[in-house]
């Protein structure tokens, strides 16, 4: 059964004592079909952790991240929120994730209360194929197979990151097909109804969606430029650092389309940049990553 409960269930967070900061939670990540956990879990938990710590009315408005070390999948990890500043205009925290004693993440998190002033946004692409026309994860992988592909990863890929993503030009889980060009943009909705979550708004929950679903793919279109899909035996990948900023609040329970290019690859690591687009065409938030890109050595 497809369902958005995996990324709900993720943001949900627990009180905790704090050790070293002002404010303390503790998160599970989810389950996945590769030796360390999502990337996104912590980005998604570190938000829902920074934007409980502010209590008066400002939003989120940007968010800067280091991945220190790999987190263990199905496993707590601790967060710990320093409140740094309390202005009236903007506020700042940072937020440190520990597992097993060590830190394996950190992120700067800012607040802006808002101000009139003049409003611009980059315009939407217009020649993307609509949601309806492009197939789903699933039914594009039920007939594929190859590298290191395996039963348990197609499922995750089609069901499993509580998603519907839908890409133009086609994915890059087992090939990529067509020309290795440098950019790529999906259609994303979550799989049903997102849930209430805990200490959250439901607009905060929206923030943390998109930090959650954007790192699924960010470094696609490098791996589409190198020639490379998911399922080559010998890739290894991994997020080092990413940024993101939220430019208006938008709801996150239909189709956005998330737009990417690739900006650089070299010495094993890749960088690529993300606009999200709400169906209206407003441009609601911007990311912007470099991972590890560890290619397969050629024999």
């Amino acid at each position: 059964m497809t369902t958005s409960a995996v990324f709900t269930d993720a943001v949900t967070l627990t009180v905790a004592e704090p050790e070293h900061f002002d404010l303390a939670f503790t998160a599970r990540t989810q389950a996945c079909p590769w030796p360390k956990a999502y990337g996104g879990d912590l980005v998604a938990q570190a938000v829902a952790a920074a934007v409980r710590s502010v209590t008066d009315g400002k939003s989120l408005h940007s968010m800067h991240s280091y991945f220190m070390r790999p987190a263990d999948i199905g496993a707590d990890v601790r967060y710990e929120v320093e409140i740094l500043r309390d202005g009236r205009g903007y506020s700042t925290r940072q937020v440190r994730a520990y597992q097993n004693g060590k830190a394996i993440y950190v992120c700067m998190a800012s607040f802006a209360a808002g101000e009139p002033g003049g409003s611009w946004h980059d315009p939407m692409p217009l020649d993307v194929p609509t949601p309806d026309e492009l197939p789903t994860s699933a039914e594009y992988l039920a007939e594929r197979s190859g590298g290191t592909m395996t039963d348990v990863s197609k499922e995750y890929w089609s069901t499993g990151r509580s998603f519907d993503m839908r890409h133009v030009p086609g994915p890059v889980y087992v090939e990529v097909e067509g020309d290795p060009v440098p950019h790529q943009a999906l259609w994303v909705r979550p799989f049903d109804r997102l849930r209430p979550v805990e200490g959250l708004t439901d607009e905060q929950r929206d923030l943390a969606a998109l930090a959650y679903v954007c790192d699924y793919t960010i470094l696609e279109p490098v791996l589409r430029v190198l020639g490379r899909a998911w399922a080559d035996p010998g890739l290894v990948t991994a997020s080092l650092d990413h940024a993101m900023w939220f430019h208006r609040p938008a709801p996150v329970d239909g189709w956005l389309l998330y737009v990417q290019r690739a900006m650089a690859a070299e010495s094993g690591r890749g960088s690529a940049a993300g606009s999200f687009f709400a169906p209206d065409g407003t441009h609601i938030a911007s990311v912007v990553q470099e991972g590890m890109i560890r290619e397969p050595k050629e024999r």
